[in-house]
């Protein structure tokens, strides 16, 4: 009985001295093995380590990919317009030594308030050496690995760890700004639709004028033809009534006096006055042998007997009389 008290105590002391030797890694974390505060072991992999107990204690560090986001800030690109920038960082820990060494028992609250720093500072070195057109441009990624490289090897050194990837999140004018930049854009715009529709107004001018022209021409060349077409008709129409007068003057002269007539008497309120033995009144008589020597006693074969008087007196006006056959 003596020895089984014995043996109990010793066996929980084994036990409790064998527990406090092991410690174990989670695939998550990485681990590091101190003895009096200073590193004795790296441990990188998970599994299943030993330490000495009561001597060397343990410290484990996340070694996943973390993030990181800066503050609004305010940078000068190198057209001095002022610009607000934030970004959002990944970085990991890639040297637990350095690492322990940089942030001591704070560590990953230190570490990300310094590489916050170092990236403000790699932000407005970088962006400080653009204009702001190429920070408020679609396309920064050559700026943002810029930035990445700068803060990576920053923080390597004296952190020890990785910037993975660095971006600009945000990228705006400062409200102060906003306005007087929209009316200079508006401005821009505005003028731009003023030349474009200047350069309307003169394409449409041009094709007006062009349509006007070939209306022109095309008129002219019609009326041209027109013209031709009625002259050659008039010199037709005159060779006939050269060739009919040759034929028979005297129908021919019954028929321009017939014409005479109506170009003479067309009108509702038409007054001749003149004697009754002139001319005008040749073929309105029926006695026509003062007129023809006393050889047209007889009508004309092709022409009509005798007409009686074509124009009328008008009220209140004298008026030759016809003679009487």
């Amino acid at each position: 009985m003596r020895k089984l008290a014995y043996v109990l105590p010793a066996l929980v002391i084994v036990i409790a001295l064998g527990l406090s030797s092991i410690f174990i890694v989670d695939p998550r974390y990485k681990a590091l093995v101190l003895q009096f505060g200073a590193v004795v072991k790296t441990v990188e992999k998970p599994g299943l380590y030993f330490k000495v107990p009561f001597v060397q204690s343990v410290v484990y560090y996340d070694g996943r990919i973390r993030g990181l986001s800066t503050p609004p800030l305010e940078v000068t690109p190198s057209d001095d317009r002022r610009l607000v920038v934030d970004a959002f960082a990944r970085w990991k820990i890639t040297n637990l030594v350095a690492f322990r060494e940089a942030t001591g028992a704070v560590g990953i609250p230190l570490a990300e308030k310094r590489l916050q720093d170092t990236l403000i500072d790699a932000i407005r070195g970088v962006l400080g050496q653009v204009p702001s057109n190429a920070v408020l441009s679609d396309d920064r990624t050559p700026l943002m690995n810029k930035i990445r490289d700068v803060a990576r090897q920053k923080a390597a050194k004296s952190l020890g760890i990785d910037v993975i990837d660095v971006r600009l999140t945000r990228t705006d004018l400062p409200d102060q700004n906003l306005s007087a930049t929209y009316a200079r854009m508006k401005a821009e715009r505005e003028r731009e639709a003023a030349d474009e529709i200047a350069r309307g107004k003169e394409a449409a001018q041009t094709i007006r004028a062009t349509a006007d022209r070939t209306a022109l021409e095309l008129t002219s060349a019609a009326q041209k033809k027109a013209d031709v077409i009625r002259g050659q008709a008039d010199a037709k129409r005159n060779a006939v009534y050269a060739g009919a007068f040759g034929k028979d003057p005297e129908f021919f002269a019954f028929t321009r006096s017939l014409r005479t007539y109506e170009e003479a008497l067309k009108g509702s309120n038409t007054t001749i006055v003149m004697t009754p033995n002139n001319e005008f009144f040749d073929y309105l008589n029926s006695d026509r042998s003062a007129a023809m020597g006393g050889q047209a006693s007889k009508p004309h074969p092709k022409m009509p007997g005798a007409m009686p008087a074509l124009v009328a007196p008008q009220s209140g006006a004298a008026q030759p009389a016809a003679p009487k056959p």
